[in-house]
């Protein structure tokens, strides 16, 4: 993971790149050059996810202690540690340390991102400019295969090390961003610096009345009433232990929605996008490495969709198109992968519906995900409540990781995404009932919105928010 954060015309934007490529294709390398056996491949490619976990549950206090802004820089120098480890890395076990400390920095910095864009960034903008940190990845993703394929041709034992080396590089301009970049002005009320937070929000904001409605608004989600005094801290965990109805709602769409993102095996698709070619026939590396650049460049080119379309069209219909589409994109490969085997028709066809999976995961639940989870939690709860999904997030994502090697095995290739294609259909399920409409409210009206009672379902819950809009104004 990479983070890179600039402002332009007003507008914050931060940078999250995971290695997920570079890995993906570095796999293949370090299975010959340290002789490491199945096992110790899914946990060198799995263990990531799990331990970022720890990074995520340590970001949430964290970003309420030091802010939004350090906790991202803390991110970026954890993970850039640990990805120097794994460049000159003599054996497995040392691997493994490297490994621990870029999957702590993920943790952080996968948590934090999509916070700090939503707190500081305009209700009508806010969707797509959360979203920003998904195309990144992606881009980074997609980088890390072409890298691959590019150092394909070098030594056993050089390849892979320059693979993972070529992360390291856009670190040192994480320094000067963050010198650079303001900090949320949310996380400052909740300080008792609201002189600070108004000069920020009137940063992205030209107009100083809207800007007064909403520093007011800030201070009373905080329960911070005046300019001065900070914000009186609650037992955060405890009232997450024993929810409200509201943020037991809250809850079940942050932790569903983040655990639905992983388990519907989109790491295994590219983590394991080699070996899935490989069950359709192709043996060459460098032909592998090729189809894996299509995976990627599918999954960046459809995440400018959703960027476009998240604060136009909504965030609840494209899950829709997202979750369905994955649905219908798993089975087809699961049948193709089972019924077809190894010929040129099933190659085509496996990779095709590869690349339609990941496209569809971009356009909807892999930026909509983040999104809803870092706009609607309580200020009070939103780090560690949103830390609590990304945990979720992180911890089926290992699971997956860690597992799909064995059970494709066991079930073959085409049964495994048999089951992933089941658990995407209940995801639709999930967003039909569970998941509201958030679009052009702000994180003050959402938390409200979720405190009405409402029918789940899209209709009704515009309606009722609406009665209460017109009722404030």
């Amino acid at each position: 993971m990479i983070l890179t954060i600039r402002i332009m015309n007003n507008k914050i934007e931060v940078k999250a790149v995971e290695n997920v490529g570079v890995m993906s294709g570095a796999i293949i390398f370090i299975q010959e050059d340290l002789n490491i056996t199945e096992v110790q491949e899914e946990v060198l490619v799995g263990c990531l996810s799990i331990l970022s976990l720890f990074g995520s549950l340590a970001g949430g206090k964290t970003s309420d202690v030091i802010g939004r802004k350090w906790t991202m820089g803390l991110a970026a120098v954890v993970f850039q540690s640990g990805a120097a480890v794994m460049t000159f890395a003599p054996s497995f076990q040392v691997l493994i340390i490297g490994r621990f400390l870029a999957g702590i920095g993920i943790g952080f910095g996968v948590m934090i991102a999509p916070i700090y864009i939503a707190e500081i960034s305009p209700s009508v903008a806010r969707g797509s400019l959360t979203s920003f940190p998904e195309i990144f990845i992606n881009l980074g993703i997609l980088l890390g295969y072409v890298s691959n394929y590019a150092f394909s041709n070098l030594s056993v034992h050089t390849g892979w090390r320059v693979m993972l080396a070529v992360g390291i590089l856009p670190s040192i301009f994480i320094g000067f961003a963050l010198c650079i970049i303001p900090e949320s002005p949310r996380w400052l009320v909740m300080q008792g610096r609201v002189e600070e937070a108004r000069i920020v929000l009137l940063k992205t904001n030209d107009n100083d009345r809207e800007v007064e409605e909403r520093l007011e608004e800030i201070q009373k989600a905080a329960g911070n009433g005046g300019d001065d005094g900070k914000y009186e801290e609650k037992p955060v965990w405890r009232e997450m232990l024993n929810p409200s109805p509201a943020l037991g709602r809250m809850l079940v769409v942050g932790f569903g929605i983040q655990c639905f993102q992983q388990i519907t095996g989109i790491d295994a698709t590219v983590y394991y996008s080699p070996e899935i070619f490989q069950g359709a026939g192709i043996k060459n590396k460098t032909t592998l490495l090729t189809a894996t650049v299509a995976v990627g460049i599918s999954k960046t080119a459809f995440i400018l969709v959703a960027i476009f379309l998240i604060d136009k069209l909504g965030r609840k219909p494209l899950l829709y198109i997202s979750t369905i589409g994955m649905t219908i994109c798993l089975f087809s490969l699961g049948a193709t992968l089972t019924f077809l085997g190894e010929g040129q028709m099933g190659i085509a066809l496996s990779i095709l519906f590869v690349c339609a999976n990941v496209a569809f995961f971009s356009v909807g639940i892999g930026p909509v995900c983040w999104v809803l989870t870092s706009e609607i939690f309580p200020l009070r709860l939103r780090a560690q409540a949103a830390a609590l999904g990304a945990v979720g997030n992180r911890v089926c994502s290992g699971l997956v990781a860690m597992s799909f090697l064995s059970v494709s095995r066991a079930i073959s290739l085409g049964g495994t995404f048999f089951i992933f294609s089941a658990i995407s259909a209940l995801s639709v399920v999930f967003v039909y009932t569970l998941v509201p409409e958030t679009k052009g409210k702000s994180l003050e009206q959402i938390e409200v919105l979720f405190q009405s009672k409402y029918d789940w379902r899209g209709g009704e819950v515009e309606l009722a928010d609406v009665e209460h809009l017109v009722q404030k104004e």
